[in-house]
């Protein structure tokens, strides 16, 4: 097999979540390599999302709401992704959907990593490196994602959100995250928050950045058990 066979089957998007030797028996089943692994994901994710922020052609749909409210409000964006994040997460009360230990620091570290990326990361000052900023912020949310997701330590407050209302209403996920993700973005434009190629690219785009990073984290157990 060619060099670029084998990059691209190592490439190649994961259809299923990987069973990984980090991931939890529950929520809240605890040890320092699963909650560093599960930290440094939600951290990258952060920090992804704080690229798209940068780059100046457009946010991902969350961030278009917390940069429109902390305009409105004249706060920081890092502290309005936590008011969201803690508002969503008491919507789950009514549909009976239970937290764990992942929801709780989905909350609070990437927030804080949002922040960090917005106060350090310098603007790109010009469409190229917008570009770069924008799939490298894809990059990481994938990557990010790939990473707490596999910990099993439970869903962020968003996407448990989607998936109890999918089970409550039967709708289909799809169409509960497209109604959930375009009130947000249309609020969010409202209030001031950025939309661009940027929105545009990780709406596109995210979906498979997720998979190809859960098919690299599936062949790196793999290949490590072996």
């Amino acid at each position: 097999m060619s060099l670029t066979a084998r990059v691209m089957n190592f490439l190649r998007p994961h259809k299923t979540i990987p069973v990984t030797p980090w991931r939890a028996q529950n929520r809240w089943d605890l040890s320092l390599s699963r909650v560093a692994i599960l930290c440094f994901g939600l951290f990258i994710f952060g920090i992804g999302d704080a690229l798209l922020i940068q780059s100046n052609l457009g946010n991902a749909p969350w961030s278009v709401l917390a940069q429109g409210l902390a305009k409105t409000f004249n706060s920081e964006i890092g502290l309005l992704t936590f008011i969201i994040s803690a508002i969503v997460l008491l919507l789950w009360l009514p549909l009976k959907e239970k937290p764990g230990f992942g929801t709780v620091a989905n909350i609070v570290i990437i927030a804080a990593a949002i922040q960090l990326g917005v106060d350090y990361i310098p603007p790109a000052d010009n469409t190229i490196w917008g570009m770069v900023y924008i799939f490298s912020g894809i990059a990481l949310v994938g990557a990010g994602s790939s990473l707490y997701i596999t910990c099993g330590l439970g869903a962020g407050p968003r996407d448990g959100l989607m998936t109890a209302l999918h089970q409550k209403t039967g709708i289909r996920v799809g169409r509960v995250r497209l109604a959930i993700e375009g009130t947000v973005l249309l609020l969010g434009a409202l209030l001031g928050g950025q939309l661009g190629v940027g929105t545009a690219l990780f709406a596109l785009l995210i979906g498979q950045s997720i998979a190809i990073f859960l098919g690299i984290v599936a062949r790196l157990t793999l290949n490590t058990s072996q």
